[in-house]
């Protein structure tokens, strides 16, 4: 009944200029159009195709089987088939070629599956960027992709708790494994690890290893998967992945031995061979592919575009990282090898046919058992032979040479399926897991329907599974669509749909065809005809079994797909799969454990157990009855096993279906050949799922959507009904007839196919009818303008010519008077102009008369007085003459007078320099010393008188006594005396010698230094000269540069700024990334913290308390000490150079570090030198320190010489003083002087030389002091002489000053003893001060030298500089120049660095010093504080401020905790409604500010620790609460700008008053802890903007995209099965533009209220209007039903409604529109036109912010909304990506919507003084005291 209706509607639908379709032997379905109405009973069609041919389509009258019919043009290129009106074979191959070839889509949904087209091209489809964009849609909401299919796949088993699987099938080359690679990395993205195994990771690296293994090159297909399986990946309750399993199906085994032309062996071999040269690898004895017979039957042993060399290390990769170790992989690569070279074994037969052998000497079977480890005598002879076994006897048999040949390809092919099977269950190790699996997702990578011209064993199992996937996949469509008619409520009937089942049967079934494939394996002499035989007898009679006619060993299967004939020969042996036991033994017995674990498995063990129990049993038959058992298991059987096994595990899933299809044989990309797609479209069943969509009701609206469709067909009184439904039915049954063509659903109206195509035509119909009319109106509209126009142009043309006339009358009367006077006035210029020339002829004439008389008196006044001027000039020569010969003589006169009395003044000089006088003069000095020395000698004898009376005094009752040793002492000190004589001279001739050598040692160097000093100043003045030569040559470049480049100086500087902006915004977002990737750390670290504190949680177990290790755990930073000033300061310093300074931050560290390395060697040549002369000295000091050692000194000797050695160093110490404060004195003036050749070379000269000036001084007073020395010492050797033959008497008269008094004897002994010692200081000193004399010398050398070099270089630069062309003379001077600058720079720098580290130690010390003052006046001034307090709560009740508070809040230590708990982690922001904003922040501050006033470093630590954690927990316990975080982060910045506001530096002081400055920070500096504030400020700015995208990103896509704000602007088109997915929420989560923005009202209310700061207002709104932009316009991006001009309106008007909200909030300056820019142009380029080149380049210039990428995804997707517009054409495409092709675009296509700017918190000090803030009563913070 449904067909003849169908049939009838059809007949009535085709009239002319209806499109349908007609059969075609190329194209397979071609296009035509009907020039004539169809009238019933016509035997044929009258059809133009589209080249405009004519043709005659014959019907059938019998079967009335007429063309199908086409869809309109605005179906075309649907998402979903089934949107599609019409559903049949030519309508959805014509939706998938235009969407693959014109808007190169790759995926169609068709129902339930999603068809996949191989473009066998690299598309930018699958990035991460992709995923996220796909993650958490609805299916239908986005365009068809492979993750749309994850995606639904994932929220099903999230939602439903139901394991899913993902069903990828398709001809080999049609991409089935790479959408399986796809999806799986989907899931790994999306969902993540639950451990740190890295699991996803493993599931990843698996597809490379299975490829390398299990791929191989087809003639179809350079990568084609030679196997199934399925991957099963495990999640856990959080639905994230923590495992993962695979099943592999059907190895393709004879590609191992056999290969076709142009294909492949598996990758591995190949792999293996390109590494075959790695060192590693040459044990394994391989060449290149082409020396392998395994490797070199297909021809070409390379595939374009891959190198195997680096799929190898891939592959190496992957097995390392699946945990595979690296002594496993080379035993897998060893077997490996081993195949190829038993491949190449050559086998002789021998003379008789049935025998053959193996050569001993064979090279690759000596290989093969050496790599397996196996006995190569064995394996020579079993290769050949076999052993025979029956009840009796056992017999070893010979072989052919065909039976070798196959043995020896069966055991490679065994070798290598043990292998796969390995490594497969080694994966499966890797992936597997300990945790308990809650749900998992299985992805199902099988091979598709396959006919070939020859079809085997393989392409019969293929087929068979792909029998049992349909009749799956049949039933599941079918119960879907049985659920939706039940869901909605309609009534429905069974629809017949093609059940498979008998094909199943006949297949799989008791005696069916594997059935009677394993009886005949079993036969002792089955052959493959015998089998086939029983075939044609046992199923002849089935519907799916045909037999061929021209063959007896094939058969032929009827599949759901195609008829495929199957050749017989190689099924028994191929379902047997037989090895011989012997060769298996052999490798059993192999010494490497591997290779032996390959082929020992749980069936061999049970077998032996058995046997050893039971001894009476005969051993010889044990073996063969085991066999018999183990062989029982064919190829079939496992495989039907198998199979089962897979539709159970499907069937307990909620399967989903991927259909991949090959668009050509020739791997073309983006071509698209019809025969090849309709075989694989009727092959892959989505034919089927059309055919049973369309049984039904295909076309399925909801009463909504239909409505705003359909509005147009609706009667106006219709309209004023408010119920759309009631609407609805009232239209459908007045427009359809048929009741049976429609059904009213609960939430939508199901039609039948072609109904919505008639539909479409009744509103075109209107559509054009009401064209027609306004068509009418505007034409005559128009020509009644065009008449109104002429007319007033034929009233204008004779006003214009009688005009003209009348201009034309007047002109010639203007012209006649013109000619009049011009007459006159020519004639009178002709007559005034002969005038003039006569008059100037007369003038002339007279003017040369009188000049000629002029010039003659002229020429005589200056002969004369020539002749005068010659006098004056000879008489004065002559006078001259005279007076030089009298001036001449004079001086002769003068200069024999001044010489003579010059000799007189001489010899006067020589006989005063050699009087007494003059030395007395020179010896001022040395008398004062010595009249000290004697007055301390006098002081000295004094008190030893006294000393000596008092002793008398005391001593008189022992006088006997006393003058027994005064005699005593008298003969001791006699013989002392004389003992001393000879010894005192001695040392006197020593000191004699010591003086006059070094006398002479002090000329030598009096001479050295003074040639040394004249050669210096000398080469000084030189440098000087040059200097400014060099100074006046560089002003004059410097001039020319500067006139030269000045305009390119301020562009350069505008072009450096904005450099240097763009790399501070980049260095402070990779900062901040830094701190949300340390945020995101530190919860995970939380998170895990706490899974193991639950872990640990068991029963039986306390748990100790760990609230100060998580304290101290979450502060991440150090306590800051106050004596840490030194390498902290500096390295914040560098920190704060290098991030403000980043462009000239390489060269200045290069410049330091090389200063430093000069320093540094200068340091070693002085350290070495230093070296050398201490070896010196002590090689000569050892003979000299024996004779000082033998006289032993008294302890007061030494005591005076110490302290006088002291005074001397602190003198020496003060000098040095002195000189540094001199050398400071001069860098700091040469610093401070602006011009920069201040700084040069001569002020460096200069400060050398007055440094030796003032050596030169210091060395000429002590060589004076020395001469002095000399002298009394000389005279006092004289007197000492004098007196030696006499007695001596110390009391004689000496030449001192006091030497008339009488001096003692043991006096005199003292001071005698003085006098020596004062002797050797003086030698002493004077050994020192040479040592200072010569390092000086030394260093000035040194420096001389450094002087030398630098001029020495800068002379070979000024010769080098000489030589290049004037340009680059004039940059190479500016660069000397720069670098010089630059190293005086950095020396004045680290001068000032090192003098502002002192300053701040000695500030640091001076705070110390003053804290022990403060200490007394703060504890006097808080006990009158506390006593105040006291009296004024006992005296007044109710509380007041008082009025001497100081903005201080004290607490005590054990009320921290309280202070935290009320102040942060318990406080609402509810709670300070209509307080001061940031309150919280205030009160911390004045907390912290007493704790600086009491000096309390650890108190400041610990409050702002607790502080910083406090925060970190509540925004962890509220982190989805946008109040609470937008309340801290206002409230942590203000206790930033607080810190900084009150930190005593000037910068941040500028806007302070008098009043404020008083409440600043004075003992503490937080720097570090203003770092960490700032840092915590991040994160929770981070967490804010998380807060807010989490709200507003469900809201954007339907309020921007989906939503009308322009009323009856859009119009809707038809919708597939997609948008009825069961993925999608119950109920209407639809949003408006009003929401948004009172969304963000919301936003900006609580921000405002809680006092953020604006600028961090206007950049959050920036970040939330980037995201809006980004999610719509990826969106836009992705949705094909979106793209359309009436969204473009839509978007411009959502876009302008939202700039007015910016407006009207005065956040337009926050930058919020500028990101909006990309949305805002991609809503103009939907809606300008897109024809002309002249558009094309419009769209170009327009869309300036949109990638070229973007502009051409647009366009492909624009979809027109109905018939009127026009699809943009392919070749306006093309126009438009040539003219972008010279764009620099990302190849990214869509935004991340996840970036985040960084953010900048900018200083914002308070007007609010700390003294005036009131804390209220409702914070509960009585327990702090107010200072």
């Amino acid at each position: 009944m449904d067909a003849l209706a169908e049939n009838c509607f059809q007949k009535s639908s085709l009239i002319q200029y209806t499109r349908v379709w007609i059969p075609d032997p190329d194209e397979v379905w071609r296009s035509a159009e009907l020039t004539k109405d169809y009238k019933e009973g016509d035997k044929s069609l009258q059809l133009r195709l589209e080249d405009e041919t004519v043709q005659e389509y014959p019907v059938n009258v019998q079967n009335n089987q007429l063309p199908f019919l086409r869809n309109p043009d605005i179906l075309v290129g649907e998402n979903d088939l089934t949107a599609l009106s019409y559903l049949h074979e030519p309508a959805v191959l014509h939706n998938l070629k235009v969407r693959f070839l014109e808007s190169n889509h790759i995926y169609t949904y068709c129902g339930i599956v999603l068809v996949a087209i191989n473009p066998y091209d690299q598309l930018p489809i699958y990035g991460q960027d992709v995923i996220y964009a796909y993650s958490g849609q609805n299916m239908g909401d986005m365009d068809p992709h492979i993750f749309a299919v994850a995606e639904e796949a994932y929220k099903q088993m999230a939602r439903d708790e139901k394991n899913q699987s993902i069903i990828v099938s398709g001809e080999s080359g049609a991409g089935k494994t790479v959408s399986a690679k796809y999806a799986m990395r989907y899931f790994t993205t999306v969902s993540g690890s639950a451990s740190d195994t890295n699991i996803e990771e493993k599931v990843l690296a698996s597809s490379p290893i299975m490829e390398a293994i299990g791929n191989a090159k087809t003639t179809r297909n350079d990568n084609s998967s030679r196997f199934g399986k399925y991957i099963q990946i495990g999640f856990d309750k959080r639905y994230r992945i923590i495992g993962a399993n695979m099943r592999t199906y059907l190895l393709e085994k004879s590609r191992v031995v056999f290969q076709a032309d142009d294909e492949r062996n598996y990758h591995i071999f190949y792999q293996l061979c390109a590494a075959a040269s790695l060192a590693e690898f040459k044990e394994l004895a391989l060449t290149c592919a082409e020396d392998f017979f395994y490797t070199s039957q297909g021809g070409n042993t390379v595939i374009e575009g891959v190198d195997d060399a680096e799929d190898f290390e891939k592959t190496r990769q992957a097995f390392t990282l699946v945990g595979v170790r690296e002594s496993h992989q080379i035993s897998i690569f060893k077997i490996i090898a081993s195949i190829l070279h038993l491949g190449n074994v050559e086998i002789e037969a021998e003379r008789d046919g049935e025998s053959c052998r193996v050569s001993p000497e064979d090279e690759h079977l000596s290989n093969f058992c050496h790599l397996l480890g196996v006995e190569h005598s064995q394996m020579e002879h079993w290769l050949c032979h076999r052993k025979l076994v029956t009840t009796s006897e056992t017999y070893v048999k010979t072989m052919s040479l065909q039976q070798v040949v196959n043995a020896r390809d069966a055991l490679a092919k065994h070798i290598y399926a043990q292998l796969f099977h390995w490594i497969v269950e080694h994966v499966n190790k890797a992936l597997h897991t300990s945790l308990k699996q809650h749900s998992f997702i299985g992805v199902l990578d099988i091979y598709g329907f396959e006919t070939f011209e020859v079809n085997s064993f393989e392409q019969f199992c293929i087929n068979y599974a792909n029998e049992k996937l349909q009749q799956q996949f049949n039933s599941h469509v079918f119960k879907l669509e049985q659920e939706e008619y039940m869901k909605e409520q309609i009534p429905w009937t069974l629809i017949d749909f093609y059940d498979n089942q008998p094909c199943i049967d006949l297949i799989e079934a008791k005696l069916g065809i594997l059935d009677l494939l394993d009886e005949e394996c079993k036969v002792p002499r089955g052959t493959d005809q015998n089998w086939t035989q029983k075939l044609y007898d046992r199923h002849s009679g089935s519907q799916h079994f045909q037999k061929p006619r021209m063959s007896n060993k094939a058969f032929i299967v009827i599949h759901f797909a195609d008829k495929v004939e199957y050749l017989s020969d190689g099924f028994l042996e191929k379902n047997r799969d037989t090895v011989y036991e012997e060769q298996i033994n052999i490798l059993k017995a192999s010494k490497f454990p591997l290779v032996a674990d390959l082929f020992h498995d749980g069936k061999d063990s049970a077998p032996a157990t058995t046997a050893s129990s039971k001894i009476n049993i005969r051993p010889s038959r044990r073996p063969m009855k085991a066999s018999n058992k183990e062989h029982k298991k064919t190829v079939g059987y496992q495989f039907r096993s198998s199979l089962h096994l897979l539709m159970e595990t499907l069937n307990a899933t909620t399967p989903h279906y991927v259909r991949c299809i090959k668009p050509n044989d020739e791997k073309l990309p983006f071509r698209f050949n019809s025969k090849r797609a309709v075989q694989q479209l009727r092959a892959c069943g989505v034919l089927e799922t059309i055919r049973i969509s369309a049984a039904g009701y295909p076309s399925r609206w909801s009463y909504h959507d239909f409505f705003n469709r359909y509005r147009v067909l609706v009667k106006k009184k219709d309209l004023a009904n408010a119920d759309k439904k009631a609407i609805c039915r009232s239209v459908l049954e007045s427009l359809i007839k048929d009741p049976d063509k429609f059904q009213f659903g609960r939430t939508k109206i199901f039609f039948r196919a072609g109904q919505v195509a008639y539909l479409e035509k009744l509103r075109a119909d209107k559509f054009r009818a009401a064209t027609i009319m306004i068509q009418k109106t505007v034409r005559g509209w128009l020509q009644k303008q065009k008449y109104r126009r002429l007319k007033g142009a034929a009233l204008t043309l004779q006003r214009h010519c009688r005009g003209h006339l009348a201009r034309r009358l007047a002109k010639h009367l203007r012209r006649t008077r013109a000619a009049v006077v011009l007459q006159k006035q020519y004639r009178m210029q002709r007559a005034r102009r002969a005038y003039q020339r006569v008059r100037r002829a007369a003038l002339v004439i007279q003017a040369f008369a009188r000049g000629m008389f002029v010039r003659r008196i002229y020429h005589q006044v200056l002969r004369e007085h020539k002749a005068t001027v010659i006098q004056k000039h000879v008489r004065g020569w002559m006078a001259r003459r005279r007076f030089q010969r009298l001036r001449g003589a004079a001086i002769v006169i003068q200069c024999g007078f001044r010489r003579l009395k010059a000799k007189q003044a001489l010899k006067a000089l020589r006989i005063e320099a050699r009087s007494a006088e003059h030395l007395k003069r020179l010896n001022v000095g040395m008398e004062n010393k010595i009249v000290q020395l004697q007055r301390k000698i006098d002081d000295q004898n004094k008190e030893v008188k006294t000393l000596s009376e008092q002793l008398s005094a005391i001593t008189s009752a022992h006088a006997m006594e006393v003058e027994k040793l005064k005699k005593e002492v008298a003969c001791y000190q006699q013989s002392q005396d004389e003992d001393r004589g000879p010894q005192l001279q001695e040392e006197v001739e020593s000191l004699r010698t010591e003086l006059q050598r070094a006398h002479s040692e002090r000329k030598v160097l009096e001479d050295t230094h003074t040639r040394e000093k004249d050669e210096l100043k000398k080469r000084v003045a030189d440098l000087e000269q040059e200097n400014a030569l060099l100074k006046d040559e560089k002003e004059q470049l410097n001039n020319q540069i500067l006139c030269q480049s000045k305009d390119e100086f301020a562009q350069n500087s505008v072009k450096e700024n904005l450099m240097m902006k763009k790399e501070l915004e980049e260095e402070r977002s990779r900062y901040q990334n830094l701190v949300k990737e340390y945020s995101r750390l530190e919860q995970r670290y939380d998170n895990l913290r706490d899974e193991m504190t639950i872990l640990k949680q068991t029963p039986g177990h306390r748990r100790n308390p760990s609230n100060q290790s998580s304290l101290e755990s979450d502060s991440n930073y150090p306590s800051i000490s106050t004596s840490e000033v030194g390498d902290t300061e500096d390295t914040l310093q560098q920190v704060e150079e290098i991030g403000l300074e980043k462009a000239a931050m390489d060269m200045t560290v290069f410049l330091k570090l090389q200063k430093r390395v000069r320093e540094l060697e200068q340091e070693r040549k002085k350290l070495q030198v230093q070296l050398e002369k201490k070896e010196q000295q002590d090689g000569k000091g050892v003979p000299a320190e024996q004779p000082s050692n033998d006289s032993d000194l008294d302890p007061d000797a030494d005591l005076a010489y110490n302290s006088l050695k002291r005074q001397e160093l602190e003198s020496e110490n003060k000098k040095l003083k002195n000189e540094l404060n001199e050398l400071r004195k001069a860098v700091a003036d040469q610093a401070s002087e602006h011009s920069p050749a201040a700084a040069g070379t001569p002020d460096s000269y200069s400060l050398l030389l007055n440094q030796l000036r003032l050596a030169n001084e210091e060395l000429e007073v002590r060589k004076e002091e020395v001469l002095i020395l000399r002298t009394q010492i000389v005279s006092a050797d004289q007197r000492r002489l004098a007196g030696k033959g006499s007695e001596p008497n110390i009391n004689a008269r000496t030449s001192w000053p006091n030497s008339e008094k009488h001096v003692d004897q043991e006096d005199a002994i003292e001071a005698y003893h003085g006098v020596c010692q004062t002797n050797r200081l003086l030698e002493a000193q004077l050994q020192a001060q040479s040592r200072e004399h010569e390092e000086e010398v030394d260093n000035l050398k040194a420096q001389l030298e450094a002087l030398k070099e630098e001029m020495d270089r800068q002379q070979q630069t000024f010769c080098q500089t000489l030589l290049l062309s004037p340009e680059a003379q004039v940059e190479f001077g500016i660069q000397q120049e720069m670098s010089q600058l630059t190293n005086e720079n950095l020396d004045l720098k680290e001068l000032v660095e090192k003098l502002e580290k002192n300053e701040r130690k000695l500030k640091k010390q001076l705070k110390i010093y003053m804290k022990k003052v403060q200490d007394l006046e703060a504890a006097q001034a808080l006990a009158q504080s506390e006593r105040k307090r006291h009296e004024l709560n006992r005296q007044v009740t109710v509380q007041r401020k008082e009025k001497d508070f100081q903005g201080m809040l004290e607490y005590h230590k054990e009320d921290e905790a309280l202070l935290i708990r009320n102040l942060v982690t318990e406080l609402k922001p509810q709670t300070l409604a209509g307080a001061v904003p940031c309150l919280p922040a205030y009160i911390l501050y004045m907390c912290i500010r007493h704790a600086d006033y009491v000096n309390d470093d650890l108190k400041v630590h610990a409050l702002l620790t607790s502080t910083i954690n406090g925060i970190k927990k509540v925004l962890k316990k509220h982190n989805e609460d946008f109040e609470m975080t937008s309340f801290w982060l206002s409230n942590t910045c203000r206790l930033l700008h607080c810190l900084k506001q009150y930190s005593g530096d000037e910068g941040f002081m500028t806007q302070n008053t008098a009043k404020q400055n008083e409440h600043c920070l004075k003992n503490f500096d937080l720097t570090e802890y203003r770092q960490v504030l700032s840092d915590l400020s991040i994160q929770i700015y981070q967490q804010l903007i998380k807060i807010a995208e989490g709200l507003l990103q469900p809201m954007i896509v339907s309020a921007m995209l989906e939503n009308e704000s322009i009323q009856g602007l859009s119009g809707v088109k038809p919708t597939g099965y997609r948008k009825r997915t069961s993925s999608m929420p119950e109920g209407d989560n639809s949003y408006c533009l009003e929401a948004i923005i009172r969304q963000m009202n919301s936003f900006h209310t609580v921000m405002c209220d809680q006092g953020l700061d604006p600028e961090i207002i206007l950049q959050v709104f920036r970040q939330l209007f980037y995201m809006i932009n980004a999610v719509t316009l990826n969106n836009l991006l992705l949705r094909k039903d979106v793209c359309s001009w009436s969204t473009g309106m839509q978007l411009r008007y959502n876009i302008s409604q939202l700039e007015e909200w910016l407006r009207g909030r005065n956040l337009h300056q926050s930058g919020a529109v500028e990101t909006m820019e990309p949305l805002i142009q991609a809503a103009q380029l939907l809606q300008l036109k897109k024809k002309s080149p002249e558009d094309a380049e419009a769209i170009c210039s327009l869309c300036t912010a949109l990638s070229t990428q973007q502009i051409v995804k647009i366009l492909n997707l624009y979809t027109p909304l109905n018939e009127f517009e026009e699809r943009v054409t392919v070749a306006f495409i093309r126009t438009i990506q040539a003219q972008l092709q010279d764009r620099n675009d990302p190849q990214q296509l869509l935004l991340d919507f996840k970036h985040m700017f960084p953010v900048l918190f900018p200083f914002n000090p308070s007007s609010l003084t700390m003294d005036s803030i009131h804390i209220p009563a409702c914070l509960n913070l009585e327990f702090l005291n107010e200072v």
